[in-house]
């Protein structure tokens, strides 16, 4: 190889693949090396040195009193110039995927965007700069298609060094790719004027973004929708169309449910410290809103605030229809009880655990169908679950 092809070498390396000159004469010299070593006797011992103005290749054999003279290889014909060549094509691969470790190690949690190139089977193989990344089917968005070529953003979750090379792990179904997305679009959260304080994500569908300001002058949920609604657009674009819900944040856990609930009206809110479980009653015209498409709504807001949530129907506006079904469902769940003797409890009057004790075994053996051993079992089964959810009852 002479000094031209040396040189050109070296410079397409440096723009196309990114390795730092430095790094490939480096290798290029250590390749040459190793050649050199093994095809020269084992008296002579040479160093080769690439010249970085010219390109020359110089070898200098040490002498017996540790001094130096430029010498000439005995042969570094073709075979040898071959493996220097595999060589020096291996190490700048190893130093290539160094280089990437090294540049992507510290930026998980980044926004980056690259083009597909190929898929391995449901993951999606995706050209960043200098590097390739994976996005896992797992990280994909169910509801999204990529095609070859296609430009693409996402989320860098992970960078992993591997034996074969780093790898950089890329998500668009992942929460934070939500919350990277309003601080890019949101200056009042990228400069600390507001704070994102939940995310809650279904991919694909809807998230649930809360959000408080601390500045008192600034809305948290205007400065997100922005002017008629163009930041909170470009967000729901990029994200093929998912709704976002903004919720403004409230450290009263009322307050939160209240605001994850919207548009839904509340009658009642309930929560309970030690379960961490709140109970949300509403009006008949509203349940179906509260809960959402499948449970969707109430379960993003479970998830938003870290509570168990029930929502229930508000049983004075309930018709007897409905009170009964109701009760005979509870009734049902009980163990002991079940659906077998639920109905008929609750067609003799006793709507409740706390009816059923409070009755006089008499009463329960009177009903038709139930026989005094199943009243006794049935009133047992009633105080077992009573004491399992309220504690010992008082005599």
């Amino acid at each position: 190889m002479n000094p031209a092809e040396l040189k050109a070498v070296v410079e397409y390396m440096e723009s196309e693949r990114g390795v730092e000159r430095e790094v490939i004469i480096k290798a290029i010299e250590s390749a040459l090396q190793s050649v050199t070593e093994k095809d020269e006797a084992e008296d002579d011992h040479l160093r080769l040195e690439i010249n970085r103005k010219t390109f020359e290749i110089k070898a200098y054999k040490t002498l017996s009193d540790g001094s130096e003279i430029e010498s000439t290889p005995r042969r570094l014909g073709r075979i040898a110039a071959q493996t220097a060549k595999q060589t020096i094509m291996q190490k700048i691969r190893m130093a290539e995927k160094e280089r990437v470790f090294e540049e992507y190690k510290d930026r998980a949690g980044e926004i980056v965007t690259g083009s597909v190139v190929r898929f391995d089977r449901s993951d999606v193989i995706i050209d960043i700069d200098h590097a390739e990344a994976v996005m896992p089917s797992k990280e994909r968005v169910p509801t999204e298609e990529y095609e070859m070529g296609e430009r693409v953003r996402a989320y860098i979750v992970a960078v992993h060094e591997r034996e074969r090379g780093p790898e950089i792990v890329l998500s668009r179904s992942h929460p934070d790719f939500v919350r990277c997305l309003f601080e890019l679009e949101v200056s009042e959260i990228s400069d600390g004027t507001m704070e994102i304080k939940g995310i809650a994500r279904e991919a694909g569908y809807r998230s649930k973004v809360a959000v408080i300001s601390h500045d008192d002058r600034v809305d948290p949920v205007g400065a997100c929708v922005g002017m008629r609604g163009m930041r909170v657009k470009n967000i729901v674009r990029e994200l093929s169309g998912e709704k976002i819900d903004i919720v403004r944040w409230s450290d009263d856990i009322n307050t939160l449910i209240t605001n994850a609930l919207a548009p839904a009206r509340l009658k009642h809110v309930e929560a309970d410290e030690a379960t961490q479980t709140v109970t949300v009653t509403v009006e008949p015209d509203q349940l179906s809103l509260a809960i959402g498409k499948r449970g969707q709504n109430a379960r993003l807001t479970s998830k938003l605030t870290g509570w168990r949530v029930n929502i229930e129907k508000d049983e004075e506006s309930m018709d007897f229809e409905e009170r009964v079904a109701i009760a005979v469902t509870k009734l049902a769940t009980v163990e002991g009880i079940g659906e077998e003797f639920a109905e008929h409890l609750v067609f003799a009057g006793f709507l409740t655990l706390e009816g059923i004790l409070a009755a006089d075994l008499g009463d329960l053996e009177a009903i038709e169908e139930i026989t005094a051993e199943q009243a006794k079992s049935i009133w047992a089964a009633a105080e077992a679950a009573y004491t399992k959810e309220h504690g010992e009852i008082e005599e």
